[in-house]
C-alpha cells in the first residue's frame, strides 16, 4: 500500500500535473518548430541552394536491381545525408529557439526578484525577504554607531 500512497502524495501535490502540462506544451512546441523549419526556413534555402531538396539527397552505395516485370530483386542501398543535415537544421533552430525563450523567462524572474524594479511585480516572499535584509542593515548600522559611541566615551 506504501506504493499507492506515495502516487498519490506525487499527484495530489501537482508534479503529475506540472508533468503532463509540460509535455502537452512541447508536442505543441515540436509542431511549431516543425512548421518553421519545413515550411519557413527550407524554402529560402532551398531556393538559395538552386532549388536543391536536402531530404532527398543521398549517396548510393549499391543500386536497386529489378526483373524484367519491375519487382524489386535488390534493395537499394545509400547513405541519406540529407535527412542527416535536415534533422541537424531542426536541432540547431530548435536549440535556438529555446535558448531564447528561456533567456527571456530568465530576464522577466530576474525582474520580478528585484524589489528595486517596479516595473513588474515583486513575488510576495522575495519582497518580505528583501524588506528582512534592509531592516537587517539598518540594525547592524544602529550597533556600530552605538558601539563605536561606547568606545569614544
Amino acid at each position: 500500500m506504501g506504493f499507492f500512497k506515495e502516487f498519490k502524495e506525487f499527484a495530489v501535490k501537482g508534479n503529475m500535473m506540472d508533468m503532463a502540462i509540460g509535455i502537452i506544451i512541447g508536442a505543441s512546441f515540436n509542431k511549431v518548430i516543425d512548421v518553421l523549419v519545413k515550411k519557413v526556413l527550407m524554402p529560402p534555402l532551398s531556393l538559395m541552394s538552386n532549388g536543391i531538396n536536402l531530404q532527398n539527397r543521398k549517396l548510393v552505395l549499391r543500386t536497386s536491381e529489378l526483373d524484367e516485370a519491375g519487382k524489386v530483386l535488390v534493395d537499394e542501398v545509400a547513405i541519406q545525408y540529407g535527412a542527416l543535415a535536415e534533422a541537424l537544421i531542426d536541432f540547431l533552430i530548435i536549440g535556438m529557439t529555446i535558448f531564447v525563450v528561456v533567456k527571456a523567462m530568465n530576464k522577466l524572474r530576474d525582474r520580478s526578484q528585484n524589489p528595486k524594479d517596479k516595473t513588474v511585480k515583486t513575488p510576495k516572499d522575495i519582497q518580505l525577504l528583501s524588506e528582512l535584509n534592509t531592516l537587517m542593515q539598518e540594525q547592524n548600522e544602529l550597533l556600530r554607531k552605538q558601539k563605536s559611541q561606547g568606545e569614544d566615551k
